[in-house]
């Protein structure tokens, strides 16, 4: 019985570990945002990017931002994936973490993506 309790115990300790590591770390996300100079294209606030056409980052969805993070990585070419040339290049060098992390980043900071009436 010790040992099933024990087996017990590691499994959700091992499952709580992930679901943390899946949720990202904000400051590394920081960091990652500010060594992958993503606010060159995206604006200092992630609200103000440098052409309209670019999305606003801050504050939107953590989940949406990783997938397409992570179709950026896949390319045009790939399952589920983003073309674009740019996105592509920058996205490359990034792990999974890094994803994660920079997508928990760019959730808590504040948006404008709220339409108001």
């Amino acid at each position: 019985m010790k040992k099933i309790l024990a087996s017990a115990a590691m499994l959700l300790s091992s499952v709580v570990s992930f679901s943390a590591l899946a949720a990202g770390n904000v400051d590394a996300g920081k960091a990652a945002a500010e060594k992958y100079n993503c606010a060159a294209c995206h604006g200092k606030d992630f609200n103000t990017p440098i052409d309209p056409s670019y999305p606003k980052l801050a504050g939107q969805h953590k989940d949406y931002l990783a997938h397409a993070l992570t179709a950026y990585k896949r390319g045009g070419d790939g399952p589920n994936g983003r073309g674009n040339a740019i996105m592509g290049a920058q996205v490359k060098p990034l792990s999974s973490l890094d994803v994660q992390n920079i997508a928990a980043y760019l959730h808590s900071l504040p948006g404008t993506l709220v339409v108001r009436k």
